[in-house]
């Protein structure tokens, strides 16, 4: 028996490592050529030669079948493998925030706003962890007061991404998709969490997924807020703190729909720490967007809309209104 494995030509995605003795093809990529076993006439008087010859050829048909149908299971297993099924979730948490410092910690209704945080993540379905990751002691006595597990990382860190990066790194175990829930969306929807891990999972040329939604009137022009604009296709295509798109009246258009992102983002884990080496950018800098730099170094980020009333703690001004919020619709 002739046993082929032939490889599709398809380029690997430049953040994976590439393999050399492992093959990626389907099941049609495989041929086998049929063993054809030699007959024998019942009429023919038989000789030990040509007994020991029979032998011999059902000895290797025998092993031939095996190793197809080993094979095949092989490739079964491959491909019913979920792509990047291993998941966990990080909520990136530091005390000395330039707008609003000691955030974390703020009482939201009589909680900590990282423990409302917490509990909204644990309710996700697609989360196989969900830990806390802070430079600070005060926060992780405070995660750990409430149940939550902590992973304490350096003060270096320049933006949640890379405080990711550093949890990953110390938790010492394998996921395949990373999830940075932002500390400072209380309110953040499950449902949100799990539609972009999915993203990411149907989307093998992308590195990075993110939600946005619709962006009100009121908040064309805080740079607090920070809109998205996105492809025919659902990719990314930029970030910015002012109004985009920006026409020339100069006037926010009540009839276009402007897109706010929403701060929750995943990564495949093996560009996650690409994207810690990566210099700084000039728009990443610009702006002060870390997603910037995952666009001008040219990969791909995918991107869902969703119908969620964002209500993003960013200053202190804005813990009045998401209380006020919560008491209105009862979700204490």
């Amino acid at each position: 028996m002739l046993f082929r494995c032939c490889r599709h030509g398809a380029q690997e995605p430049r953040f994976q490592e590439q393999t050399s003795h492992h093959c990626h093809a389907s099941l049609s990529g495989f041929s086998c050529q049929e063993f054809q076993m030699p007959l024998t006439d019942p009429s023919s008087s038989s000789t030990p030669s040509s007994t020991r010859s029979l032998i011999v050829h059902g000895l290797a048909a025998g092993a031939a079948a095996a190793l197809a149908l080993g094979a095949q299971a092989y490739l079964f297993s491959r491909r019913s493998a979920k792509f990047r099924s291993r998941v966990i979730g990080i909520i990136p948490a530091r005390f000395a925030s330039s707008r609003f410092q000691g955030k974390p910690l703020v009482h939201i209704l009589g909680k900590p706003m990282i423990q409302r945080t917490w509990e909204r993540a644990k309710l996700a379905t697609l989360l196989d962890h969900v830990v806390v990751a802070t430079d600070d002691d005060k926060i992780a006595a405070c995660c750990k007061g409430f149940g939550a597990d902590v992973v304490m990382t350096s003060e270096s860190c320049r933006n949640g991404t890379e405080r990711c990066n550093e949890a990953l790194q110390k938790l010492g175990k394998k996921y395949d998709v990373v999830v940075n829930i932002q500390g400072d969306e209380p309110l953040i929807e499950p449902e949100i969490i799990d539609g972009i891990v999915k993203a990411l999972q149907a989307a093998p040329d992308a590195v990075f997924s993110t939600a946005v939604t619709s962006l009100k009137p009121e908040d064309a022009r805080d740079p607090n807020r920070v809109k998205c604009v996105v492809d025919n296709r659902g990719y990314a295509i930029y970030f910015s703190r002012g109004l985009i798109p920006f026409n020339k009246s100069g006037n926010v258009n009540p009839r276009f729909p402007y897109l706010l992102h929403l701060g929750i983002q995943s990564y495949d884990s093996k560009f996650l720490k690409i994207y810690s080496e990566l210099p700084p950018t000039p728009l990443q800098m610009e702006e002060d967007l870390e997603q910037l730099k995952v666009l001008e170094n040219g990969y791909k980020m995918k991107v869902i809309k969703v119908d969620h009333e964002s209500h993003g703690v960013d200053v202190p001004e804005d813990v009045d209104k998401i209380e006020h919020y919560m008491r209105q619709r009862n979700l204490c």
